[in-house]
């Protein structure tokens, strides 16, 4: 097979929207936290700790469900933090979401040495094997990956945050927190609670791309979430802070993981070259974007009361 036909052909394709979830996820908590205010660079460690809360409930329990739940339980703990430490106690979102990625690289390999004695990675889970019989080839691992229960569930995530924040009285105040909090205060918004449930909302669904990213790996590595995360907020500033063109920004990176990979394989000797590929990607489109935006070119810009208080 060329690269051409790999680059293009159904194995790509499913090999892209795999990768798309945990970058999809990640940015989704990323537009609820700062839409409603709060700068949030947290979405590594919650990455992290969701992928291996995912795990653990499964190892103990057999359900991949129970993992779901795990990981999106974890998450919406670490974002309320992050909301509380940030919101009512005044530190820098930056230092807060710094201590919580660095607690969260630590933490994560002390838990597996201390259930699996391991500090590397846990044992085997299945995931979701549903469409498992769907047979070989690249049409099938697509038919497999659109029929993948957390695929189904990050699609519906991207749809019901769009209109949730667009639609609805709660978006609207969570809008209203992010734009100018001091006049959300002023006419009755309790800004703080806001700040935390929307916070806390958006780390429960980074939770679940934590899962999504474990399960397809049918394991927990340590370290596994590779700077996904960081990926997610550049996703989150070039949509504008929007979840329907952060869906497609996270397809991009998704699909250039796919290319470098399947250059990998193409051309071995340009391994290390290729790998380089979605990181060169994301510094020039965050150069270009920059530029087109100091000269108004780009309507989407960052909320306008993002990280200041509302009093």
């Amino acid at each position: 097979m060329s690269a051409l036909e790999a680059i293009f052909g159904a194995t790509m394709v499913a090999q892209t929207l795999r990768m798309a979830i945990p970058y999809a996820c990640a940015g989704l908590g990323g537009v609820w936290s700062e839409r409603s205010g709060v700068v949030n660079i947290a979405l590594e460690g919650i990455l992290l700790s969701g992928g291996l809360a995912g795990v653990v409930a499964q190892v103990a329990t057999g359900s991949p469900w129970a993992g779901v739940v795990a990981g999106a339980l974890v998450g919406a703990a670490l974002g309320a933090i992050h909301a509380l430490v940030v919101v009512r106690g005044r530190v820098d979102a930056i230092v807060s979401g710094i201590a919580i990625n660095v607690i969260a690289a630590g933490g994560t390999r002390y838990v597996l040495r201390a259930l699996y004695d391991s500090s590397s990675n846990s044992p085997p889970v299945e995931g979701f094997r549903a469409a498992s019989r769907a047979g070989a080839g690249g049409a099938a691992l697509l038919f497999r990956t659109c029929a993948d229960p957390l695929t189904l569930l990050t699609a519906a995530l991207v749809v019901a945050t769009a209109w949730t924040l667009l639609r609805t009285r709660f978006g609207l105040r969570v809008r209203a927190s992010g734009e100018d909090p001091v006049a959300a205060s002023s006419v009755g918004v309790n800004v703080t609670a806001i700040r935390v449930l929307a916070v806390t909302l958006g780390g429960a669904v980074c939770g679940l791309g934590g899962v999504a990213l474990a399960f397809d790996q049918h394991q927990f590595q340590s370290g596994m979430s590779g700077g996904r995360g960081f990926f997610a907020l550049a996703a989150v500033i070039l949509s504008g802070w929007r979840p329907g063109r952060l869906a497609l920004a996270c397809l991009a990176f998704a699909a250039l993981d796919a290319v470098q990979i399947v250059g990998q394989d193409q051309a071995r000797s340009a391994g290390y070259l290729m790998q380089t590929l979605p990181y060169v990607a994301t510094l020039v489109a965050l150069w270009a974007i920059a530029r087109r935006r100091g000269r108004g070119a780009i309507e989407g810009r960052p909320p306008a009361g993002l990280g200041r208080s509302a009093d």
